[in-house]
């Protein structure tokens, strides 16, 4: 059986736990009551609780034997600003916020782990249970490791799981490398010369401008980039004017730059710079750019990546886990926690999802089937990692 008996017989325990919190949505870094969820759980089952990182932060930890070996499992507690459509029973019961990336079902499955290793502890050495606040674009791991969270609780190595709608549920996989990419944010400011909308050539009218700028900046990544590199250069708003018969002063493009490799993302700020006041300059206008670099690439270690994989094929059978998924241009603020300390991140099936639908999507609900082969996955990476010396 691929999920641990163990497990299984507390599925009803996890599903409502779950539930609860999909119920109960909260924003980064204001995750007050899923955080006391959380700690009142880890001391239930007879862990060391730890809080106060990163404001909502809460860390347990077991401890076994004499080694000093230890092992970080990290899980993402925060919801995103948006509105559920869900009508089922455990939909959110907060407007405007919702549980649409499944971070309630990544820390259920934490503490489902926890539980289990707290009451089995067949394993010599430590793990720490790490429930991060404010992934979903507030940095809410940077934030822990700048305030010492490998300090606080050294690991040897740090792994976490993605759930992913589209791949099967019992199915799990990863890859060496850059499995996603740095999330980076732009906006241009456009600067014309206004004028009323039927005279326009006593102006320079910044839509026009704007729209140039659009189209050149989509040959940064067609004819800048290395065609074997991957990169995104996407406009997401073009904003300015109020009245239908006022061309204005001024238009702000904003978008998103996704990269996996820091040369990569180097030359593209740069160009878009360039373009941008470019062709501004082309057409008598100028161009700003503001340019906020967002999370780094979700790098993995090879030696870890390939490890929980072969611990996920213990779980999900061999054919059932890919060790060479495509990366892809999402983002990830487990990567800053990659950055202290090798480890890996694991996509875990979630099935089909409502309609077909992937995350951030409003009607999106993390799969209460896909649970029992998480916590089993956390539950063997531990007992592998730290595992006890033959007598």
């Amino acid at each position: 059986m691929p999920i641990l008996p163990e497990v299984a017989a507390s599925l009803d325990e996890f599903v409502q736990i779950r539930h609860d919190i999909h119920a109960h949505p909260e924003l980064g870094f204001e995750e007050e009551r899923t955080a006391e969820i959380v700690a009142a759980k880890l001391k239930e089952y007879g862990c060391e609780v730890h809080r106060g990182l990163a404001t909502t932060g809460v860390v347990g930890t077991i401890r076994r034997g004499n080694s000093l070996r230890a092992i970080g499992l990290r899980a993402d507690m925060d919801c995103l600003p948006m509105q559920e459509l869900n009508r089922f029973a455990h939909r959110s019961t907060h407007d405007g916020k919702m549980h649409a990336c499944g971070h309630d079902g990544h820390t259920t499955m934490l503490l489902g782990a926890a539980k289990y290793l707290a009451q089995t502890r067949n394993f010599d050495g430590t793990v720490h249970f790490i429930f991060q606040p404010g992934e979903e674009g507030h940095g809410g791991g940077r934030v822990m490791v700048e305030q010492g969270l490998f300090e606080k609780f050294p690991c040897d190595a740090v792994f976490a799981m993605h759930n992913r709608p589209g791949m099967p549920v019992g199915n799990m996989g990863t890859r060496p490398g850059p499995l996603l990419a740095a999330t980076d944010r732009f906006e241009i400011n456009v600067r014309g010369k206004g004028t009323h909308a039927a005279h326009p050539h006593s102006g320079n009218d910044p839509f026009v401008l704007a729209a140039q700028i659009v189209l050149a900046l989509q040959t940064i990544v067609s004819r800048n980039t290395d065609p074997v590199d991957s990169a995104v250069v996407s406009v997401g708003f073009m904003r300015g004017g109020t009245a239908f018969n006022v061309i204005p002063d001024e238009v702000v493009i904003g978008g998103t730059v996704r990269s996996f490799r820091p040369e990569t993302q180097d030359m593209i700020e740069r160009r878009i710079g360039e373009v941008a006041r470019g062709t501004a300059a082309a057409f008598g206008g100028e161009a700003d750019l503001a340019y906020r670099r967002g999370y780094p690439p979700t790098i993995n270690h090879e030696e870890e990546a390939y490890f929980a994989a072969d611990v996920a094929a213990e779980v999900c059978g061999d054919a059932n886990v890919s060790r060479t998924v495509p990366p892809t241009l999402g983002g990830e603020d487990f990567s800053y926690m990659l950055q202290a300390v090798p480890g890996a991140m694991l996509w875990l099936g979630n099935g089909p999802g409502e309609g077909g639908c992937f995350l951030h999507n409003a009607r999106y609900d993390f799969n209460d089937s896909a649970l029992g082969y998480g916590v089993s996955f956390f539950v063997r990476l531990a007992e592998r990692f730290l595992a006890k010396p033959e007598s």
